[in-house]
């Protein structure tokens, strides 16, 4: 089964990168989280360290650019199959980096990727 990192992940709600976990999860997508605080979301625990996930099909990014740069290491250790890039997480400067490691990225939304079929 194919696995997801919801990058970004918040406890709140309201915040796309919530409602992205419960579509996932939903979807029998399982699903690994990080967030800036710990805690669950549709069952699935929220942790604030970069953990050495293991088959990570996809990563999620729910973080703004300058953000993003303290995870570039992280993300490419895990060799994830795709890095998606939600609305407003745009960032050239990164894509040059997955480029350079055989990382497909694709700038969407997982929301409508999700209700589409296109996940």
């Amino acid at each position: 089964m194919k696995k997801t990192l919801v990058l970004g992940a918040s406890l709140k709600p309201s915040r796309y990168s919530n409602i992205a976990i419960n579509r996932l999860v939903k979807n029998n997508i399982e699903v690994e989280a990080v967030g800036l605080r710990e805690g669950e979301v549709a069952g699935i625990s929220i942790t604030t360290e970069k953990e050495n996930f293991k088959n990570i099909d996809t990563v999620t990014l729910y973080l703004n650019p300058k953000r993003q740069e303290a995870y570039y290491d992280y993300i490419l250790s895990l060799q994830p199959n795709r890095v998606i890039f939600n609305p407003g997480t745009e960032n050239p400067e990164f894509y040059t980096l997955l480029k350079e490691n055989n990382i497909e990225f694709e700038v969407a939304c997982t929301l409508v990727l999700l209700a589409s079929n296109q996940y």
